[in-house]
């Protein structure tokens, strides 16, 4: 049977589209909260999002002090990457981090409300930039079947 993984320039290529990515983090006791979050990737790089300093995803971040995160297509051929590694956090650039990353997911148009919308409620205990350095990775092309 032929492998359906994809190569490395596939599967970076396929992690730094623009998608939803879906974040797992562990937790004691109850099974992992998996939220879905806007990030972006470059080939080689970190894989980057933003979320609020005083959330639940933070607090649990800073205690497993690692993360799983997945992309994938959701009509047929389906495909999907799944990395997993270590986090590290630090502050967010607001135009690399935010305002980049809002236009990138809703346009310039939402995006621009978005962000007047955030800059007028900002998150309690400010943002904080996540870091995940992929040093495993699992992924599925189904498109090699055919």
């Amino acid at each position: 049977m032929q492998s359906l993984a994809m190569s490395r320039a596939e599967r970076e290529a396929f992690l730094a589209a623009t998608r939803v990515g879906i974040v797992s983090i562990a937790e004691a006791g109850r099974g992992p909260l998996t939220v879905p979050v806007w990030y972006r990737y470059e080939p080689g790089g970190a894989l980057r999002f933003v979320t609020g300093g005083a959330s639940r995803k933070a607090k649990l971040i800073r205690q497993a002090k690692r993360i799983g995160f997945c992309v994938q297509t959701e009509t047929p051929p389906y495909q999907y990457v799944s990395v997993e590694g270590s986090v590290t956090l630090g502050e967010p650039d607001p135009e690399r981090d935010v305002r980049e990353m809002a236009i990138r997911y809703l346009g310039q148009q939402m995006g621009e409300m978005y962000l007047a919308m955030m800059a007028a409620e900002p998150e309690p205990g400010g943002s904080v930039l996540v870091l995940l350095r992929p040093e495993r990775w699992y992924s599925v092309d189904y498109s090699k079947l055919g």
